[in-house]
């Protein structure tokens, strides 16, 4: 009898109910909320799988063991084999089963393709420049400085914008449109982007065109829909 072919991970940060569009299912707010703890905590002791369960927990109002199994399956089958996640080390341990005691506890951080997934967490806030700095720094891959500096200073005046960009990259990797995360690039940006980022680009060159007393109508304008 042959095997059932096993389903392939898949990143479901950005995955909504079919009925509820702007509704993040169980899973998403999981991975979400795993990537964003990785992001932002630094103690090894605070990203092991059990911390982590602990802290979502908190913030939903639940017991620890009631996510325990999700967390420890979005971690192990998903974000992991991706290479969202990997493991920074192990903590040693007193008590437990004599082979755990050995082996010691893992803890885990984001990968540089982890970083650009938190990067795209509208959640993350202004976190979000010291991610994408951080992910430049550690990209050993990314050649683009254009694109670096171009990210950076934007992320500064318009961080919608990069949100909405990176989130865009982010579902087309999800989507199977990009193979990979990173090297991230010109290229690869090009790649994943719809026609809205065209429209942005010449609003941009048409607004930058106009002289003060018209872009005040504009301004105006703009302020008073959004």
């Amino acid at each position: 009898m042959t095997k059932p072919k096993k389903t392939a991970p898949k990143l479901s940060v950005f995955q909504t109910f079919k009925t509820k569009n702007k509704e993040f299912t169980g899973e998403a707010m999981r991975q979400r909320g795993i990537i964003m703890h990785l992001a932002i905590e630094t103690l090894p002791t605070k990203k092991t799988r059990t911390a982590i369960a602990h802290r979502l927990a908190e913030k939903n109002g639940t017991t620890w063991q009631n996510i325990y199994s999700g967390i420890f399956r979005d971690l192990d089958e998903i974000l992991l084999p991706l290479e969202i996640v990997e493991e920074s080390g192990r903590l040693p341990i007193k008590r437990g089963p004599k082979a755990l005691q050995e082996q010691g506890v893992p803890y885990y951080q984001l990968t540089e393709g982890g970083l650009l997934v938190a990067a795209s967490l509208s959640e993350m806030g202004k976190e979000r420049i010291r991610i994408m700095s951080e992910f430049f720094e550690k990209n050993s891959n990314s050649k683009d400085k254009d694109l670096k500096n171009s990210i950076l200073t934007l992320l500064k005046v318009a961080p919608n914008f990069v949100s909405s960009l990176l989130r865009r990259y982010v579902e087309s990797y999800s989507e199977g449109k990009i193979d990979k995360l990173v090297p991230f690039d010109s290229e690869g940006v090009k790649k994943a982007l719809d026609e809205s980022l065209t429209i942005q680009r010449e609003l941009l060159e048409g607004f930058s065109s106009l002289s003060s007393t018209e872009k005040e109508p504009i301004l105006n304008f703009l302020k008073k829909v959004s």
